[in-house]
């Protein structure tokens, strides 16, 4: 199952002056939503897509639309709408799951609504089924990111010692994917945070990317999978929204040197 979360507020979108939720926002066509969502097309068929929102947002139609006209089957689509807004990412996920009553043994993989993936695929050189999990990685600049730490430098397995959030432990930089092989994993380490102060933890709020330490410390395997700078397009910004919008298509933006 892929799960996005699309439960903020989108404050420095609605600073910058723009009147509706960032997912809705439009770029050459089509909707922020469907330019992150169509990058999964692979598996529209195979799994269900869980959307996580806001009540306030009375974004089910739009969800139901948007995604029929991307080609996602209506029997797929499943929708949690939350009364008031999270402490991060992970609790927005935690809720989603439990509200649409997803089976523990279900396999997760999680993304950003505000995040461009085209023709992704899952990696061919990791067997989803013997792995507990994996983060999806590129090499990018900056601190912002979530950091992924490998076990040794050059290790073929790709295993991860450490996930850090704005913390430059490595180069490898989260691209926002997070897969999980089952939901109870994901809701096992989530437990780990759940009664803590978000000002305690890591970026200060309750981000995903760092749930996967938790994991770590208790023996599960847990993967990274590179890939390359120009194979992911960030929108979450007013700033890198107004760069796609500048573009005479979202392809040439594939094509720009790395940042």
């Amino acid at each position: 199952m892929f799960l996005f979360a699309m439960a903020g507020l989108s404050n420095r979108f609605r600073i910058a002056g723009y009147d509706k939720p960032k997912f809705s926002l439009e770029a050459h066509g089509a909707s922020m939503f469907e330019h992150s969502v169509v990058g999964f097309s692979k598996y529209f068929g195979a799994e269900d897509f869980l959307f996580v929102t806001l009540r306030c947002y009375d974004a089910g139609e739009f969800i139901r639309s948007r995604s029929k006209r991307i080609g996602i089957p209506p029997k797929r689509v499943r929708i949690v709408e939350l009364d008031a807004t999270t402490t991060g990412q992970a609790e927005t996920v935690m809720l989603g799951l439990l509200h649409a009553g997803i089976r523990a043994e279900e396999p997760l993989t999680i993304f950003n609504i505000d995040t461009f993936r085209p023709g992704f695929s899952y990696p061919n050189d990791l067997d989803l089924s013997r792995i507990d999990g994996y983060l999806e990685t590129f090499v990018g600049l900056g601190d912002h990111w979530s950091f992924v730490k490998p076990l040794a430098d050059g290790d073929p397995e790709r295993r991860v010692a450490e996930v850090a959030e704005k913390r430059r432990i490595s180069p490898y930089c989260s691209s926002g994917l997070y897969h999980f092989r089952a939901t109870e994993l994901f809701l096992r380490a989530y437990g780990r945070i759940e009664t803590r102060d978000p000002a305690e933890l890591q970026g200060g709020e309750r981000y995903v990317a760092p749930l996967y330490n938790y994991l770590i410390a208790e023996g599960y395997d847990i993967r990274f999978a590179p890939i390359e700078r120009f194979e992911i397009i960030h929108c979450g910004t007013p700033v890198e929204y107004r760069t796609v919008l500048d573009l005479d298509t979202i392809a040439t933006l594939r094509q720009m040197p790395p940042s």
